[in-house]
């Protein structure tokens, strides 16, 4: 039996559980053994999630779109344009937002939240016993497909940024500096919702994934991976490598479903907001939007 998916809201000061989209799909896959053995044989595989984001990016898939908005109560003033002027879901999904609708935290010092979603921190790398379900560690080295990399990561701080289909889906820089050129790393496509994760933390780094290496600016060198899940139909990146970005600049979009980012600090480069903290203690995700205060640079 699934444990339901607690969160604390940030906004509201509440704990919250979570609605999930595909919530009976994914139960029956990740704890039924037929749906395991559809896992494997099927859900796993690209041309599944590449059949699903290419329904989604017909023109009938439009009409999923005012529905879905009125389900899952978005916010249509966020929206930069009207619901009705989408030719797809997919071009809904990856959606941007009017300019005001995700400030971007000021003070010199702040790291914000790289996307919309929910947050889950490791404070020092090698000490994350326990994170989704005890006895799971995190293996950097697989993760960044770079042993001399993970090296210099070794004890530092790592955010897991959760996306849901309900949220916005462009996902930005969390500092300041000047990224590199995405290196991809090939893969399955495992499903990171928590209840996949609960079973096997490795899903993280066994799907498809992204790495992004940012350096020059206060931080340091910051590196970023994004995770690709099944039926993601793509991971589309707007920045142009070697360029100076600003905190909360554009970085890329997920098109059709959830997925997650992760953002590696390292040791003794940031303190992470006290909810942050807090609620990872307990292997609780925070709820946040991009752009709001993820921690500030300084030694811990």
């Amino acid at each position: 039996m699934q444990k339901p998916i607690h969160v604390f809201n940030r906004y509201s000061g509440a704990i919250e559980e979570e609605e999930i989209y595909g919530e009976a799909f994914l139960k029956w896959i990740y704890g039924h053994p037929l749906g395991r053995l559809a896992l494997w044989g099927v859900a796993k595989r690209r041309f599944f999630s590449r059949f699903y984001g290419w329904r989604m990016s017909r023109p009938a898939s439009r009409k999923k779109v005012a529905p879905f908005v009125a389900t899952y109560g978005l916010n249509e003033e966020e929206f930069l344009q009207a619901k009705e002027s989408f030719g797809s879901f997919n071009a809904f999904f990856s959606r941007r937002l009017r300019p005001d609708a995700r400030p971007i935290a000021s003070a010199p010092s702040d790291v914000v939240f790289p996307a919309d979603g929910r947050h889950l921190a490791i404070p020092v790398l090698g000490r994350e016993e326990g994170f989704f379900v005890k006895g799971q560690r995190f293996d950097l080295a697989k993760l960044l497909d770079d042993a001399e990399l993970a090296h210099e990561f070794a004890g530092g701080t790592l955010v897991l940024s959760r996306l849901c289909p309900v949220d916005y889906h462009r996902f930005h820089f969390p500092v300041e500096g000047r990224p590199e050129r995405a290196m991809r790393i090939g893969g399955p496509l495992f499903s990171v919702s928590p209840i996949a994760l609960r079973q096997r933390l490795s899903y993280l780094w066994e799907n498809a994934r992204v790495r992004v290496v940012l350096d020059g600016g206060p931080a340091g060198k910051v590196v970023t991976v994004d995770v690709g899940a099944t039926c993601v139909g793509s991971i589309h990146y707007t920045y142009t490598p070697g360029e100076d970005i600003a905190r909360g600049d554009e970085k890329g979009f997920f098109e059709f479903g959830g997925s997650s980012t992760i953002t590696l600090f390292k040791q003794g480069v940031v303190c992470l907001a006290d909810d942050l903290l807090s609620h990872s203690a307990k292997n609780q995700e925070v709820y946040a939007r991009m752009g709001d205060r993820m921690g500030r640079l300084v030694s811990c």
